[in-house]
């Protein structure tokens, strides 16, 4: 039990820092290939701070804990509107162009709604796995295309947050940080498996809980850090696309390799809360756009809106306490 402990400890310590090299060395390819920084904010952020979710899936399902790679998933998502939107609000308010996040915002609907879909039967299989995968092509790609037509953000975000590396140093941090990425994943996994069996609680709680805070890190970081530097579209932008990688690459990939059979609190807990939180979002950015405090075509995110999420967060885990 110590050992397990000591291993979900060094593998979150790990799986930060790795996480951090991962998205540096990403980021600078990508620049040195000449994307925008918005572009970097929408996809190689978002996506490489759901890292850590990916490889903890896959180290999950392939070890036969595929139902802790789910609750990953949607522990995450819940995570990272909750706890990581709702911490960087409450920290430092901000303002987003609304044309920069209604798009994004309505995929992230719509992908949610169709992963409910999916869930309803309480099974997630081979089929819908691929579904998923496939929708996440078409996100990203259609993501790309507007992202890159959309002028006055990219004005907008001119200043980018993101290094600048030199081509070899950029792959070398690039590869170390993926490499350490797959080692601390692992070692979380087998931690997390090893303190449930003991405790008798499922793997599915302890992805909801422990694993969905641990992996989400990376995300309150680089949120929080856009935010503070001014980049709000980024930092919201990173929510968002970090929830739709994690609902059509993250929750897929479990799937992929074999049909899972899920709890039943996955439908009628897990999964509500995560809809309601997204749909919660989704009416901020709406409500926020007929603030006095937000500019023409702008909306406005404060405080308030940041303490309901966090009020949100806690009242899931004290729903999670109840039902353990």
């Amino acid at each position: 039990m110590l050992i397990a402990a000591a291993a979900i400890i060094a593998g979150f310590a790990i799986l930060i820092w790795s996480a951090d090299l991962f998205i540096v060395g990403a980021a600078a390819i990508a620049r040195n290939m000449g994307m925008s920084p918005i572009i970097i904010g929408m996809t190689i952020v978002s996506v490489g701070t759901s890292a850590p979710e990916v490889l903890v899936s896959l180290t999950a399902a392939l070890t036969g804990a595929g139902e802790l790679a789910i609750g990953n998933a949607i522990g995450s998502n819940i995570a990272n509107i909750g706890l990581v939107l709702g911490v960087t609000l409450v920290v430092t308010p901000f303002v987003v162009l609304q044309s920069a996040v209604k798009r994004e915002l309505l995929i992230l609907l719509a992908m949610t709604a169709i992963a409910g879909v999916m869930l309803a039967d309480n099974l997630l299989s081979e089929l819908e796995g691929c579904l998923l995968v496939a929708a996440l092509v078409v996100v990203m790609t259609l993501l790309l295309r507007t992202q890159a037509r959309d002028t006055k953000l990219q004005e907008e975000s001119e200043e980018g947050c993101m290094p600048e590396l030199s081509g070899s140093k950029a792959w070398l941090t690039f590869g170390f940080g993926l490499v350490l990425l797959i080692v601390s994943s692992r070692l979380l996994v087998w931690g997390a498996v090893i303190t449930a069996y003991h405790l008798g609680v499922s793997e599915l709680l302890i992805g909801l809980t422990v694993i969905a805070v641990g992996t989400s890190l990376p995300e309150l970081a680089a949120t929080l850090a856009s935010a503070l530097r001014g980049h709000s579209e980024i930092a919201i932008g990173n929510v968002i696309g970090s929830n739709l990688f994690n609902l059509l690459a993250v929750m897929a990939i479990p799937g992929i390799l074999s049909s899972q059979q899920l709890s039943t609190h996955v439908i009628d807990r897990d999964y509500p809360s995560m809809a309601l939180l997204t749909v919660f979002v989704a009416a901020a950015v709406y409500v926020g756009g007929k603030s006095r405090k937000a500019p023409p075509g702008h909306a406005y995110l404060g405080r308030r809106v940041g303490v309901l999420l966090v009020v949100f967060y806690a009242l899931y885990y004290g729903l999670l306490y109840l039902s353990f």
